[in-house]
């Protein structure tokens, strides 16, 4: 990493927190010279934090010291510039919202399958491949033959399941899912263990992992991978991708996007032009106004942000 790029550092860990709300003000405290998010729940800890090598190692060591965290894994990247405005701390109900409040990835999941033998399992004819993730994810790049949900928030995932088991497992034997950084896979193969699903099997560390360590020429990876932060996707090596973000609707644009006539930069895309009224678009006009000026001056924007959609919940989907 050179002095220019900002480390990047994404977490988390299932753990049993008793009292999530004393644990906020000291890792507040320890995150005082980095930019992300961390969320807090029962369940455990998750989040996407950009800094300094030395502010985010003070960090992970702190996070190191909490309740069945002594383990916990990190992914680092880097980034040309800040990918996030501010830090915050939040507690939630959960670190990755599925909905299934019985669902407990601490009591087992699925079988670890490293990024080196990932390769090999999905190109079993026995194995079905599903891609966890979102539409508007699998939309920017996946694995090949891999099972796009077509869900839109991850707590739609377990109905989508039930709805289509059989169409999907019919003649298979291993089920194979994948996500961004892991995580919703801890949760996804708990819930099909759960439904009776034995043989289901995890990339571990997730796609982000995969990019990181699979040289490019044996890579099965197509496209680009979406990431919750500003730099928006990544590609082998965990390199800036040539994605962007339409600022209404928080949805990924390729180059193509960005031709179309109904693209008008921070205010729409061909995705949500008319699904706003006049009032929200002379928002997001005056909004992109402001970033430009901000821009121009060499500064950083921090005005008020359009509301997020479920499309873009940062860490609490990675």
């Amino acid at each position: 990493m050179t002095n220019t790029e900002v480390q990047v550092a994404a977490l988390y860990r299932f753990a049993r927190f008793e009292d999530c709300a004393a644990l906020r003000e000291p890792l507040e405290q320890v995150c005082a010279d980095v930019r992300g998010t961390i969320l807090l729940a029962p369940e455990g800890i998750n989040g996407t934090i950009a800094g300094s090598e030395a502010a985010i190692a003070g960090v992970i060591a702190h996070v190191r010291t909490l309740p069945g965290c002594s383990e916990l894994e990190v992914k680092y990247s880097s980034a040309a510039m800040m990918p996030f405005y501010r830090m915050k701390v939040r507690l939630k109900r959960e670190i990755v919202t599925m909905g299934q409040p019985d669902i407990d990835p601490l009591s087992g999941t699925g079988y670890y399958v490293a990024p080196a033998d990932w390769n090999a399992l999905i190109a079993d004819p026995d194995t079905v491949v599903i891609d966890t993730r979102n539409d508007y994810e699998v939309a920017i790049g996946s694995f090949p033959g891999a099972i796009d949900p077509k869900t839109q928030s991850f707590g739609d995932f377990p109905a989508w399941f039930r709805e289509n088991r059989e169409a999907v497992t019919s003649g298979k034997t291993k089920v194979a899912m994948f996500c961004t950084g892991g995580i919703r896979c801890e949760k996804s193969t708990a819930f099909l263990k759960s439904e009776g699903i034995d043989e289901v099997y995890h990339l571990q560390g997730g796609i982000l992992k995969y990019l990181e360590t699979v040289p490019p020429a044996e890579s099965m990876w197509e496209g680009e991978c979406f990431v919750f932060d500003q730099r928006v996707a990544v590609g082998s090596g965990l390199v800036a991708g040539t994605h962007s973000i339409c600022h209404a609707c928080r949805k990924p644009l390729n180059a193509e996007g960005r031709k179309s006539p109904l693209y008008v930069e921070g205010v729409s895309c061909a995705a949500c032009h008319g699904s706003r009224d006049d009032a929200e678009l002379a928002g997001f006009a005056e909004r992109q106004r402001q970033a430009a000026l901000a821009e121009a001056r060499g500064e950083a924007h921090f005005g008020t942000r359009p509301k997020r959609s479920s499309a873009c919940e940062k860490v609490s989907e990675g």
